[in-house]
């Protein structure tokens, strides 16, 4: 999981993007039009990962058309004092390469 000191870190450049295309397992349900929330979460996983060098605990509760521009909010659990964030998962690109934006919240969760 990602550290509080990474998060403060993301923050600071909170929008990240990664294009997913090929051989990510996150994208290959190319029959249907939504990601489940679990392939939601883990391509924000993967997507922070990629950002920070450290992969976090994310958790969404519903599934995301692959339309351009659709958006769902997750929750990220920091590894070192179980601080929750919330992120805004958004589909950046729907045009066959499945882009998508991850943005973490300034601020913990409650």
């Amino acid at each position: 999981m990602v550290s509080r000191r990474s998060l403060l870190t993301l923050a600071v450049g909170a929008a990240l993007t990664v294009t997913a295309c090929g051989s990510d397992a996150v994208f290959l349900r190319e029959r249907s039009d939504t990601l489940s929330a679990e392939e939601v979460a883990t391509a924000a996983e993967d997507a922070l990962e990629r950002g920070v060098g450290a992969r976090p605990e994310i958790s969404c509760p519903e599934e995301l058309a692959k339309e351009e521009g659709a958006t769902t909010r997750c929750t990220l659990t920091a590894e070192d004092d179980s601080v929750q964030y919330g992120v805004t998962v958004t589909i950046a690109s729907a045009d066959g390469r499945n882009r998508i934006s991850v943005e973490v919240d300034d601020e913990p969760l409650g």
